[in-house]
């Protein structure tokens, strides 16, 4: 069996993997029925239908011929390490800056993976996800989501 497109192949396994990685961890929650979800039953589908897309997908990279054989191109390491420097950062700013900071920090550290920054867009962007934000999470669903910077930290 020839590898007809790299590129379908290896996405193809990795949602496969990913769906079956989430599919097995929801077996540690109680699954219920269909009458009664239980907290993994959700999860549990999900990840079932996401390996089975990862399927569709090999199946295609295996059976639809392309002219170049769509080779995987390079890792693009620049906006890889950006977003996650940006999340990690999120995730520790939150309970220190609060989300009146964390969120432009997030957005600002994210935009540098671009190739266009701008940083009245950038700005623009950080004001109204940041209203937003608040205006959903903690106004609107009333999360206790720290807004302003903790004095002695969390």
């Amino acid at each position: 069996m020839k590898i007809k497109s790299q590129r379908d192949f290896w996405s193809g396994l990795l949602f496969v993997a990913a769906g079956l990685g989430f599919a097995w961890g929801a077996t540690f929650y109680r699954l219920g029925d269909s009458a009664r979800p239980g907290p993994g039953f959700f999860p549990l589908g999900l990840g079932l239908l996401t390996a089975l897309l990862g399927l569709v997908i090999l199946f295609k990279a295996l059976s639809v011929e392309r002219a170049d054989g769509d080779p995987v191109g390079r890792i693009a390491w620049k906006p890889l390490g950006f977003i996650v420097a940006a999340v990690v950062l999120f995730g520790w700013g939150v309970p220190y800056l609060g989300l009146l900071l964390a969120l432009p920090l997030l957005v600002i550290v994210s935009a540098l993976a671009g190739d266009e920054f701008r940083w009245r867009e950038v700005l623009v962007n950080s004001i109204v996800l940041t209203a937003l934000s608040w205006a959903i999470f903690i106004w609107g669903l009333g999360l206790t989501i720290p807004l302003l910077p903790a004095p002695g930290g969390t």
